[in-house]
């Protein structure tokens, strides 16, 4: 198994359970693929209130403080919601490569 960590980029907002249990898919996948995934939407919106701005800010900073530690960043899904774009920017900022996973398994 890698030890590589890889930030799982997926939607949150809108239909939360589905959009978790597909986030999850995506973890798995990547799991099951040798990688580490790290999908902070599914942490950090446990602790802090995602429907607080002051709260999605951190939350979303919090966030991009463990994407700089990644090897890559895969974007799951065909829909981009303004959230993931801000990390996909911050990736491409950063120079982690990001890899874009439309079909989960």
């Amino acid at each position: 198994m890698s030890k590589e960590l890889v930030y799982i980029i997926s939607p949150y907002a809108g239909n939360v359970q589905a959009n978790v249990a597909f986030a999850i898919r995506c973890c798995r996948m990547a799991i099951q693929q040798g990688f580490v995934p790290i999908a902070v939407h599914l942490l950090y919106p446990q602790i802090l209130n995602d429907k607080d701005p002051v709260e999605r800010e951190v939350g979303l900073e919090l966030g991009l403080n463990i994407l700089r530690h990644c090897a890559a960043a895969w974007v799951c899904g065909t829909r981009i919601s303004p959230g993931m774009e801000g990390e996909i920017q911050a990736a491409q900022q950063l120079n982690i490569p990001i890899k874009y996973v439309e079909e989960i398994t």
